[in-house]
């Protein structure tokens, strides 16, 4: 019995290196899949989304109306899955941006057309989030005079990097930092109770505020940089994983961008809904004016969730404004070089001058200005949308510049279809505020 007794324990022995040289294996092999090493441009754009401003607005959407607009926000995964997917679609497709598309398919007036827009709508974000960046920071005594010119240099750092996928991996270590820091303020806020009145997750009212409100939480959602980023860094990561030896086919490589996309979007409104729950029983958060200064948002923070929280809510502020901050600039510079067709080596330009206003603006413009417009760019942005949006629904029915992967009807209609609601919303919000 004991030579079996022995006999079976060694067999054991055996066993175990094997079963963990397997699971190792099974790990090695899932990292070296296509799916991970193309993964980085839908996350990273959906992680951008959630900025400063969008912050801000869902923050303020939470003090005024608790949980009621977490309905709105939830139903917003969808028409963001749906635009963000189609501009993935062409970078696969097509392995270039949507400026480059436009400029060689159609002419470079239509591709200008649709960047320069974008790229003065950006210049004025980049304000707002170095404000986001600067309050951030105040809160552990740093001035902005000292944070925004360093945050500028780092900034600028990381983007002029050669390789896309150098610049990638800091973003998606902050997009780790911007997950983390909002939930444990949530966790710090509490949920709000079923009894409750703010605990309502589905509300409607007809008044001005309201409907602008749910006009900025679409444009909070859907950034007109947005749909440059994807589509640019989509086609250059494609090629920089052919340089490596990576070849993956086109369905296989949609495939893979659409469930990124989806994982993105999913993640996104949930970091808004996360933002808006901890700020439903915050008292003084019904302004703007609350998010202008370090002081300020730490006076109607403390009282709820304790004197961490402003540090919390500040650390996922600074994340999500660097992070859109620098998924902006790579979107609006390589727009406007695709536009152009500048050389790659220039473009390090577009880079350093487009954000040199912001920074200007964000040192010399009282932070409580830049904050009182957020809610307004953030609708204007939903108009700003359908030069793009329009572009790119007529792309991605050509056939003959998106092949196989060309929009079928069924697709087009759900696309045309979300393109009127999205629009649709911040012309209500418009008319019913004049």
């Amino acid at each position: 019995m004991v030579g079996v007794e022995e006999a079976g324990a060694a067999e054991m022995l055996e066993a175990q290196p094997r079963e963990e040289a397997a699971r190792g294996f099974r790990l090695r092999d899932v990292m070296k899949s296509d799916f991970v090493r193309s993964f980085g441009p839908a996350w990273l754009v959906m992680m951008a989304d959630v900025d400063g401003s969008s912050v801000i607005e869902s923050a303020q959407t939470g003090a005024l109306y608790g949980y009621g607009l977490i309905w709105l926000l939830l139903i917003l995964i969808v028409p963001l899955y749906i635009i963000q997917e189609l501009t993935g679609r062409i970078g696969v497709a097509t392995g270039r941006g949507l400026g480059s598309v436009v400029r060689e398919n159609y002419s470079k007036g239509w591709s200008l057309l649709m960047t320069v827009p974008m790229a003065v709508t950006d210049i004025v974000t980049y304000a707002i989030e170095y404000i986001a960046i600067a309050i951030g920071l105040e809160v552990v005594g740093v001035s902005l005079w000292y944070s925004l010119p360093v945050i500028y240099a780092v900034h600028i750092l990381v983007v002029t990097k050669r390789k896309y996928r150098q610049a990638e991996i800091p973003l998606l270590l902050t997009s780790g930092i911007l997950i983390g820091a909002l939930t444990v303020v949530l966790l710090l806020a509490g949920v709000q109770p079923f009894s409750s009145p703010t605990a309502n997750p589905v509300l409607f009212e007809s008044n001005p505020t309201f409907l602008v409100l749910i006009a900025a939480s679409v444009g909070a959602v859907i950034m007109p940089f947005m749909l440059f980023f994807q589509a640019s860094a989509t086609g250059i990561k494609s090629e920089e994983l052919k340089e490596a030896g990576v070849a993956v086919s086109k369905k296989r490589a949609q495939r893979n961008m659409r469930i990124e996309t989806l994982l993105g979007a999913i993640a996104s409104e949930t970091l808004m809904v996360i933002v808006a729950m901890a700020f439903a029983s915050v008292t003084g958060a019904q302004s703007l004016s609350a998010f202008a200064s370090a002081a300020q948002l730490g006076q109607v923070l403390a009282p709820v969730a304790g004197r961490y929280s402003p540090y919390m809510f500040c650390l996922g502020l600074v994340a999500a404004a660097f992070l859109a901050l620098i998924v902006m600039s790579m979107a609006s510079a390589w727009g406007i070089g695709e536009s152009l067709n500048l050389d790659k080596r220039s473009i390090w330009i577009v880079y350093v001058a487009e954000s040199l206003p912001g920074v200007a603006a964000a040192l010399l413009i009282p932070s409580g200005y830049l904050i009182d417009v957020v809610i307004y760019i953030l609708v204007f942005f939903v108009l700003i949308l359908v030069g793009p949006m329009i572009m790119m629904g007529v792309i991605g029915s050509n056939h003959r510049i998106m092949g196989d992967l060309a929009m079928r009807r069924r697709e087009r209609f759900v696309y045309w279809a979300t393109f009127v609601a999205v629009i649709s919303t911040a012309l209500v919000a418009v008319v019913y505020s004049i």
